[in-house]
């Protein structure tokens, strides 16, 4: 993706690996109306 989401786009589905292993479907595998998404890239 080389875009960022303007308002009222559609979130790209998305594979997304778990740190406790499995991992999830986005935006599928969120339920509910309203969804927040914030990815943290952690400590380097």
């Amino acid at each position: 993706m080389t875009q960022k989401l303007g308002i009222g786009a559609e979130f790209p589905a998305m594979r997304i690996p778990l740190v406790g292993g499995g991992e999830m479907s986005l935006p599928d595998g969120l339920e509910g109306k309203y969804k927040v998404i914030l990815f943290y890239r952690g400590h380097w």
